[in-house]
């Protein structure tokens, strides 16, 4: 059976409930916010390139020139990590985003 808890540093996500905390305060997110963030947490620390994103989250196959993906990373990251230390959302120059832990090695 599928955890519907997912756990990244002080992240935690319950997809029973739709339900994200960051160092235990709620933070709203839209569905597709969610899906994209339990995508990057359920293979935290893999470098999933923005096709895939886009494919998993919103069913489409995406040329590079659209930045759904980017704008709902920038969305994300403005939710889950301006607010926080440490940072958890990477961009992996030219190949996509991961979300990591301080200290996981770079893959």
């Amino acid at each position: 059976p599928h955890s519907t808890t997912l756990r990244v540093a002080d992240l935690v996500m319950d997809s029973a409930r739709f339900q994200v905390t960051r160092d235990g305060t709620p933070i709203a997110l839209t569905r597709k916010e969610f899906m994209l963030l339990w995508l990057l947490a359920s293979r935290h620390g893999e470098i999933l390139p923005r096709t895939l994103l886009a494919s998993e989250i919103w069913g489409v196959n995406f040329d590079s020139e659209t930045n759904t993906v980017d704008v709902a990373i920038r969305r994300l990251r403005r939710k889950i990590d301006d607010p926080y230390e440490p940072k958890l959302i990477d961009t992996v120059r030219g190949m996509g985003y991961r979300l990591a832990e301080p200290g996981e090695p770079h893959a």
